[in-house]
């Protein structure tokens, strides 16, 4: 079968590529299809009707599952939990970022982390309530909500504590959504905030929005109403379908870009005064200690961050030859504009493929074409967002924050490549 190609200009090769094997995605299609047709074709039987013609198909489920097993070659994607054993539900699961394609999370993969485990909470007497200076307070159960005009956006929501094993001074070894997996991406629909703050009608006395819920551990947090996004809604769906009780049902603050801990679950009340509570989130958790002696406090915003999920640690490749690397950015600010790969350290970059479309505040899909020579190799991201952020070098980032921060790392990420195929976590 011949295919008519009427744009010439699209079968030229992209001269724009890196040392180490870097080649345009174009090449990737032009040479990498029929080298795979040829593999596949030379291991194919099909001298033998397959087992399925054969037997009845499964039944119908109320609710689809995972398939048990594996997938190919990989095992079913799993969440890592990672928990405080003296306190029942305190710690976190990770996204298997590294067992994932696509931006979208499922809602079983979701990270998770909890404070005082997962509240619990009757939806049938459940009420928010909207008070402080504002002209009239207000109280909203589900019923109310839903008769609200509703709004639906992707976006990405991000633990401020994600990657902090990267400030210790050694390289810690695991696949790579467990040490980068407190992120995940998903649809989120529910109410504009401004919907529900215009019908309070708050006084000149309200400057901050303070936010707590009903969770166990008390989480509490401050937020400046004057920097507040367009977009911050009470969500009551993900990915279509209602929340799950761990991800904050019956409803739930999205900030998009915003840091995790400001996304409140298991909403209760929102407060609006004329400064913040200082509450322990908002003083003590979340904040980091500079080099200089300062504190760094209320840093909501994400910064732009990269990592390549295919191939990463736990994964091995096959052999040399021709293969795809993909992975996965995202910022705070709003766009990914660019996203560069190294397969030499960092010595040379080519750009990466975007995934369109490319969403505000969400996760971006990145690929490139990898010519592998089968010696070893040090693959790197690097992301630019649309304010002109760079995520910068390790290094760079230990030099501007010091060695006792614990929150917002956002350094490029290095993977190296043994002869073996097999791939670890390095500083580089």
């Amino acid at each position: 079968m011949t295919m008519k190609n009427p744009d010439k200009k699209s079968l030229q090769v992209d001269a724009s590529e890196a040392g180490g094997g870097l080649y345009s995605r174009r090449r990737f299609v032009q040479r990498g299809v029929a080298g795979a047709a040829t593999l596949a074709a030379a291991g194919s039987v099909f001298a033998e009707s397959p087992d399925s013609w054969r037997q009845q198909g499964d039944a119908f489920s109320n609710y689809g599952q995972p398939l048990e097993g594996t997938l190919g070659s990989r095992q079913q994607p799993i969440r890592w939990i990672t928990s405080n054993s003296a306190v029942t539900g305190d710690g976190v699961s990770w996204t298997p970022l590294h067992d994932l394609a696509g931006t979208i999370t499922p809602n079983g993969l979701h990270f998770e982390r909890h404070h005082n485990g997962v509240a619990v909470v009757d939806p049938g007497s459940w009420e928010l309530l909207i008070n402080g200076a504002v002209g009239r307070s207000l109280a909203f159960n589900l019923d109310s909500l839903h008769r609200l005009p509703m709004v639906s956006r992707i976006a990405f929501l991000e633990c401020g504590g994600n990657s902090n094993s990267l400030w210790h001074p050694n390289a810690v070894q695991a696949p790579a959504g467990f040490l980068h997996g407190l992120v995940s991406c998903a649809e989120w629909t529910g109410v504009r905030l401004s919907t529900l703050l215009d019908a309070v009608s708050p006084t000149d006395d309200a400057k901050w929005l303070v936010a707590d819920g009903y969770d166990s551990a008390g989480v509490t947090v401050s937020l400046p109403l004057s920097e507040l996004p367009e977009d911050a809604m009470l969500a009551l769906y993900q990915n279509g379908e209602t929340l799950r009780a761990e991800n904050g049902y019956p409803a739930r603050l999205l900030i998009p870009g915003w840091e995790g801990v400001t996304n409140l679950k298991w909403l209760r009340s929102l407060t609006l005064t004329d400064r913040p509570a200082m509450t322990r989130y908002d003083t003590v958790s979340y904040t980091d200690l500079l080099k200089d002696g300062t504190v760094e406090r209320f840093s909501f915003e994400m910064g732009v961050k990269s990592l390549i999920t295919s191939p990463s640690p736990g994964h091995t490749i096959p052999g040399s030859g021709l293969h795809e690397i993909s992975g996965l950015a995202w910022t705070g600010a709003g766009v990914i504009t660019r996203v560069e790969l190294s397969a030499d350290g960092g010595k040379s970059w080519a750009d990466a493929e975007l995934q369109q479309p490319v969403l505000s505040k969400a996760f971006t899909r990145f690929r490139a074409a990898w010519q592998w020579d089968g010696n070893p190799a040090i693959l790197k991201s690097r992301a630019t967002d649309e304010r002109g952020r760079v995520q910068p070098e390790r290094q760079a980032l230990i030099e501007e924050k010091g060695t006792n921060v614990y929150y917002h790392y956002n350094a490029v990420l290095a993977w190296a490549v043994a002869a073996n195929g097999s791939l670890s976590h390095v500083y580089a």
